[in-house]
């Protein structure tokens, strides 16, 4: 049998396992700009995978934020209830330090160049009078290099993303604002006012 993307379970799933609105809009702005990548790519028939990955790829650190714990009784969770075994794997490799679990698709490499940069986005959209209408690469870059901005963010995690997938830093930056920047109200990154 053929597995069915449906965005609507993974969405009731998230939300069961995550009550912090902050990790919610952080796993929607990681399923969109997946969703982006897959676009790009030319990968129509995997949107909504890729979509889908990113939408639950956090869905179980609230319960269980330590590694492995995060994301291994995500990934038994998953495989409970039917989920492909290349949604699992992207969803686990995402996560340094769990064993033989080295990211080997384009979607394993574009989850984790995009799950960091997402969030990092989201940080410095919240400090600017106008969110994220206008950002650009280079005005992250900057907020980057300040070590006490967002500083759990890990910044190698950002650089070492774009190179895993081919796509130069301030080009995949720019890509990940521009997606995100098209669903502003949904992730409250709007112009305050």
């Amino acid at each position: 049998m053929t597995w069915v993307p449906d965005r609507s379970a993974a969405y009731q799933l998230m939300c069961e396992y995550t009550q912090q609105e902050g990790l919610r809009r952080h796993m929607l702005s990681v399923e969109i700009a997946l969703r982006a990548y897959a676009v790009k790519l030319g990968l129509d028939e995997e949107v909504d995978k890729w979509g889908i990955v990113g939408l639950l790829h956090d869905f179980d650190y609230e319960r269980w934020p330590t590694v492995p714990d995060h994301p291994l009784q995500g990934a038994a969770i998953l495989t409970e209830l039917g989920y492909p075994s290349d949604v699992i794997y992207a969803i686990k490799s995402h996560v340094d330090g769990i064993p033989d679990c080295p990211r080997l698709s384009a979607l394993d490499k574009t989850l984790f160049a995009c799950d960091e940069l997402s969030g990092f986005i989201t940080a410095v959209a919240l400090v600017r009078p106008t969110g994220i209408e206008g950002m650009k690469a280079k005005s992250v870059r900057k907020k980057m290099k300040q070590k006490s901005f967002a500083e759990k963010v890990i910044r190698e995690d950002i650089t070492s993303g774009a190179e895993a997938i081919g796509v130069e830093l301030n080009e995949h930056i720019q890509f990940v604002i521009d997606a995100l920047a098209e669903h502003a109200e949904l992730l409250k990154l709007a112009p305050a006012g």
